[in-house]
């Protein structure tokens, strides 16, 4: 017997098709409302199930991998044990994955990763980076647990995790990084790449001075220094303005890297005072912080005067457009290049809070080959034309 259901919000009418015989009735906004909180349940429910599932692999494989450690393998039955091994586990079970040689070694890897900076917390005795060559490994490795953060993390992220951090204070962050913003595999690499972990909470800021401890400390952590806008292709000769409308084309890709949470309110808001317009480059609200963000966007190096006119705009905006429940704004400064020291002492005396940063952008061309390249707009029109064709 099948039973197919639709809902038509707009007609409110429920039509239920059993063995081809129909039945109507009207829909009422509550029953329609029931259905998506019912529909959403289902879809936790799928996650929670996605999550347990992968959490059980992954405490699996931490198993194996401290098994692999704590007895010695290699030395006990020679080198080609993991060899043997990937054979016997395909052998037993030919429906599952994630036995083959390539992912066993990783499995051992990764529990080595962690356990080795664990081992070497204990002092002296343990400061051999060869920790399986250790007599007390056995009984070491045997109380140490996964963490149980990691089981919320899929296994090809570990794999990117442990292959390109240098620390373990590094993968951990990328760990907790993925959690909190639901990365992709490709997001996180693009984010290992860019060096993030280096970069995150990097920018020069007056906020220990101008926000109440727990924002300063949340909104320290959002700012970069220096941004990545390698996603742009400009001429040699740029200008801000066509720095600004190219962060405005790409903004999707400009709200990834300036992270969770910035929600885009528009380019070249107009603030009015005393019968004067000032215009803002880019306007943003941040959920998490519950405030506007002010940028300003400079292609040449920073130099004070830049720090006194952002903390104008942002008198502005607080004067302007926040409401009684917004957070005071931030203002974000994102110049070519920066001297540490002149940005320290321009942010010295200044009451709101400003953060400074750098860019970096790779991508420049000669402007007569710039010209010639199509326009985002004629390459939809040309893929549009080869759709039909």
């Amino acid at each position: 017997m099948r039973s197919k259901c639709f809902i038509y919000k707009d007609r409110m009418e429920y039509t239920n098709d059993i063995n081809s015989s129909k039945r109507h009735f009207q829909v009422d906004a509550d029953y329609l409302h029931w259905m998506e909180e019912v529909m959403q349940r289902l879809k936790n429910m799928q996650i929670k199930a996605a999550v347990r599932v992968n959490s059980t692999l992954l405490e699996f494989y931490w198993s194996l991998g401290k098994d692999m450690a704590k007895i010695k393998a290699e030395q006990k039955w020679g080198s080609g044990v993991i060899e043997q091994m990937s054979l016997d586990l395909k052998s037993a079970f030919p429906n599952l994955t994630g036995f083959s040689t390539t992912n066993l070694w990783y499995i051992k890897k990764w529990f080595l990763f962690y356990a080795d900076a664990k081992l070497h917390q204990l002092g002296g005795e343990f400061q051999s980076a060869d920790i399986e060559g250790n007599e007390k490994l056995p009984q070491l490795v045997e109380k140490f647990k996964m963490p149980e953060k990691f089981g919320l993390v899929p296994w090809r992220h570990h794999i990117e995790i442990i292959t390109h951090c240098q620390s373990v204070g590094e993968a951990l962050f990328y760990i907790q990084k993925t959690i909190d913003n639901g990365w992709s595999r490709s997001v996180l690499e693009n984010n290992i790449s860019s060096g993030l972990f280096a970069k995150q909470g990097k920018a020069i800021t007056n906020f220990k001075t101008t926000l109440p401890a727990r924002q300063s400390q949340l909104a320290q952590e959002l700012l970069k220094d220096p941004y990545n806008f390698d996603f742009l292709t400009l001429a040699d000769d740029y200008k801000e303005r066509e720095l600004e409308d190219a962060l405005a084309r790409n903004i999707s890709r400009f709200l990834l890297e300036l992270g969770k949470g910035f929600s885009y309110v528009g380019r070249q808001v107009e603030l009015r005072v005393d019968d004067e317009s000032f215009f803002i480059d880019m306007l943003f609200y941040h959920i998490r912080l519950k405030c506007y963000v002010v940028v300003e966007l400079k292609t040449v190096k920073f130099i004070p005067e830049f720090a006194g006119k952002l903390n104008f705009y942002v008198t502005a905006v607080d004067r302007l457009l926040k409401q009684d429940d917004d957070k005071p704004t931030i203002g974000l400064l994102i110049c070519k290049t920066k001297k540490d020291t002149l940005v320290e002492w321009a942010l010295a005396d200044i009451h709101k809070p400003i953060g400074v940063a750098g860019y970096e952008l790779h991508n420049i061309l000669p402007k007569e080959l710039i010209s010639s390249l199509p326009t985002p707009q004629e390459l939809e029109k040309q893929l549009k034309l080869i759709d039909y064709e």
